[in-house]
């Protein structure tokens, strides 16, 4: 039904279309008389209105207003000032270029309009930022560490009590810098303690600031920090902190500016006028010699974590939790890995572990002999790696 209602206003579109382009070819039935005769006519206030059209001019004589003439248009500008001049009538006729080309200008500006209005509500949509309720991660999950781990423990008790501890005089810190190489498990630490805490999750990294307009990335600050507020108690993880909140330069480039505006609005919304409370922001560096120090200052961020490279007994622990479900030769002993792992990365373990795997299903699948991978695979997975 509605297929049909569409092509009957289609058919209805097209005919008035057509017909008035026909409107306009049908040729005239006025009295067609020289411009030098109609000029004369007017100097000699005989005519009394004229009707201005694109390629001619249509004017009743004021001794014959039942009769209608027409001239060529000279199309001069001062033509109109000459007819009022004359106490002439004047009226213009809206041509058919003029009003398609104020159709395509309207078009034209409301396509424009409207594709700024989507790119600006892509780049600062509500939708930027996503509410996790449920990380699915705990302490449990994190290999050694337990020095950090106890201090956050604490933080996600004073998380699930805030009440308690505001009566005894301690309130829960503004931010927590976590400061490690990467992959040692510093998102992991922030899925963690939401959890743990009990609290909304709200991850963003440096990348989703960028745009390429000016002053977007302030207002996302602004965005993230709004829907904090409104997701309280929750935890805003900020990963690659140090790809926005780098010391500010006042170069006068345009990156560095925006940079600056960004740094400031994150100041602002730390220690703003607007309370934060139940609002905890996390966020993660591989460089705090980057970051600008007003951020980093006590008040604004008031815990500092060092995530290290796993000492030994938890590279064991690390090696015997990522062997689950692997096959390997009796000579890969967890202690002999946890030795050759030394200055791995959490991450980077896993990583040969699974390289090796691979490297020996390969070997497996042209030689029969499924055994599992051996120290030279390790090895060989190392060097890849």
């Amino acid at each position: 039904m509605r297929k049909r209602y569409f092509n009957l206003m289609i058919v209805v579109l097209i005919v008035l279309v057509v017909g008035f382009f026909a409107f306009d070819l049908i040729p005239s039935k006025e009295e067609r008389i020289p411009y030098k005769q109609f000029y004369e006519a007017v100097i000699n206030n005989e005519v009394g209105s004229v009707e201005i059209k694109e390629k001619s001019l249509d004017f009743v004589k004021t001794k014959e207003p039942s009769k209608t003439y027409t001239t060529e248009n000279p199309e001069s500008p001062e033509l109109k000032e000459f007819l009022l001049r004359n106490g002439v009538t004047v009226k213009e006729d809206e041509s058919v270029s003029s009003i398609l080309s104020l159709i395509f200008d309207v078009l034209f500006y409301g396509v424009f309009f409207v594709i700024i209005f989507f790119v600006f509500k892509k780049f600062i949509s509500p939708n930027t930022f996503k509410t996790v309720r449920h990380t699915g991660v705990t302490f449990n999950d994190i290999v050694g560490m337990d020095s950090i781990k106890k201090d956050m423990m604490q933080i996600a008790d004073m998380l699930k009590h805030s009440s308690e501890y505001k009566k005894r005089g301690i309130r829960l810190p503004k931010g927590i810098l976590l400061e490690g190489a990467p992959g040692n498990g510093k998102t992991l630490f922030a899925r963690a303690l939401a959890a743990e805490g009990k609290v909304n999750f709200i991850p963003a990294k440096a990348t989703d600031f960028e745009s390429m307009f000016m002053a977007i990335g302030p207002m996302k600050v602004k965005l993230l920090f709004k829907k904090a507020r409104r997701r309280a108690p929750c935890i805003v993880f900020i990963d690659e902190f140090d790809g926005i909140g780098t010391r500010r330069n006042y170069s006068g480039s345009a990156i560095e500016t925006e940079n600056t505006r960004i740094v400031t609005a994150l100041l602002n919304e730390l220690d703003g006028f607007e309370q934060n409370e139940g609002i905890l922001v996390l966020a993660a560096t591989n460089s705090r010699e980057a970051l600008d120090e007003a951020l980093i200052r006590p008040g604004r961020f008031d815990a500092k974590y060092i995530v290290p490279y796993p000492d030994y007994s938890a590279r064991q622990l690390l090696v015997q939790k990522y062997l689950a479900g692997k096959k390997y030769s009796s000579e890969c002993t967890v202690e002999k890995l946890a030795t050759l792992f030394d200055g791995f990365s959490c991450a980077k373990i896993e990583s040969v572990l699974n390289r090796a795997s691979l490297i020996a299903s390969q070997k497996a699948a042209s030689s029969s002999n499924d055994a599992g991978f051996t120290l030279s695979d390790i090895s060989l997975a190392i060097k890849e790696s």
